[in-house]
This record gives C-alpha cells, sequence and structure tokens, in this order.
C-alpha cells in the first residue's frame, strides 16, 4: 500500500484527528495507542529514558529530537498503519498449539495462519518463549516453552537468524507483544505474539496445569 493510501485510509477511520507536525506525542497515542510500539520498530524511540519523548513534545520535535531523517508524511504513514502492523504480530493459541506438536497436535486444532500450516508441512516447529517474571514461570508455564533470561535475550538477538521463528506469550499478551516489537525492531522478521497470552490458551485450549494470569 502507497503512503498516500494509507494516510487517506486511516484518516477516514478516525477522524477525531488529523495528525500534524505540531500534533503532540499525547494526543497521537490517546488516538493510535499501537503507534507507540509502532515507532519503536520503525525509528527506536520511545523504548527508554534516552530515546524518549514527552507527552507534550509535537511530533516535529520528536522527529528532531532523535534525528528521524524520514519526511514527516512516512512518519505520519508510521503512525496510521502502525496498528495494521500490529495485528500481523498476532498469532492465535491454537495455531500455536499446532506449531509446538505438528505430529500429535495438527489434526485436533485448527490452522488458520498460513505462513504456520506451512512450516508444519515442512515438519517444522515454531519456539515458544514465556516473556514473564521467573516466579511466574515457576508458579505455571506452558510445557514446551523457554523462559526468556536475559542470557537467552542476548543470544537471540546476537546470534539467531533473522528469519528464525519466534512466538513469545505473557500471562495477557500485553508484555509478549513489546518484546515481539523489539525483536522486530532489531531485525527479526518471523517473530509472533501470542494473542490473550496465557488466559487464551487456557480457555481455548483448556490447560489446567498452567495458572490462570493475575
Amino acid at each position: 500500500m502507497q503512503i498516500a493510501e494509507v494516510l487517506a485510509e486511516s484518516q477516514e477511520k478516525n477522524m477525531s484527528l488529523e495528525i500534524s507536525a505540531s500534533t503532540t506525542m499525547e494526543e497521537i497515542l490517546s488516538s493510535y495507542p499501537s503507534a507507540k510500539l509502532g515507532l519503536f520498530r520503525r525509528y527506536h524511540i520511545g523504548g527508554c529514558a534516552a530515546c524518549g519523548y514527552q507527552p507534550a513534545d509535537t511530533l516535529e520535535q520528536a522527529i528532531g529530537d532523535h534525528n528521524i531523517s524520514d519526511p514527516l508524511e512516512v512518519v505520519i504513514a508510521c503512525i496510521l498503519e502502525s496498528g495494521q502492523v500490529e495485528a500481523g504480530l498476532q498469532i492465535l493459541p491454537t495455531v500455536v498449539a499446532a506449531a509446538l506438536k505438528p505430529k500429535q497436535e495438527t489434526l485436533l486444532v485448527e490452522v488458520s495462519s498460513p505462513d504456520v500450516e506451512a512450516a508444519l508441512e515442512r515438519g517444522e516447529s515454531w519456539p515458544l518463549i514465556d516473556v514473564r517474571s521467573p516466579e511466574e514461570w515457576l508458579n505455571g508455564h506452558i510445557p514446551e516453552a523457554q523462559f526468556l533470561t536475559l542470557e537467552l535475550k542476548f543470544e537471540a538477538l546476537d546470534t539467531w537468524p533473522k528469519d528464525a521463528r519466534i512466538v513469545f506469550y505473557s500471562n495477557a499478551g500485553h508484555r509478549s507483544l513489546e518484546v515481539a516489537s523489539y525483536f522486530m525492531a532489531y531485525g527479526f522478521t518471523n517473530v509472533r505474539n501470542m494473542a490473550g497470552g496465557l488466559e487464551a490458551w487456557s480457555k481455548e485450549l483448556q490447560a489446567p496445569n498452567v495458572p490462570a494470569p493475575g
């Protein structure tokens, strides 16, 4: 989709805010919450104090402060399409189950994701990584998952192929979406967030051994 088309389509859906150079970051994030991670994925801004911005900062200020070279309309297009990009990172728990155990589970759950379905046909699996706290991990986790230690995080960022298939999960899917966006910002092209997290996993797959998220 061309930038002009993204601008037109998104503005039609959200006529309450017309983004310009003078629009504040608070106004942008209020109307487009997904823009926070969208801007981080694209421009590495907003992820920490050093690369952050203030709510009262205008978009023009944020672009200047962080030396973003893209034209204003390209940055606005990134904001407007951030929701679509975020939606593309989501993967259903039932699809994750099929990817974890293709031989045992493929016939038991519906596989509705073409890329995962193709991987299953090739006999491949998708590593599942738990991004929660150590305490949450010890209280219960999906058996096939790996716990995201600091060591594993840096190992993955430094040595794993950028097209490595990875599915992240947390309790409700919020923290894991941030981690997936972080990996995407560092060049990973095949990461996914398990939509709804453990709460959705427990409901859809009826997995009583995993505690309900708190």
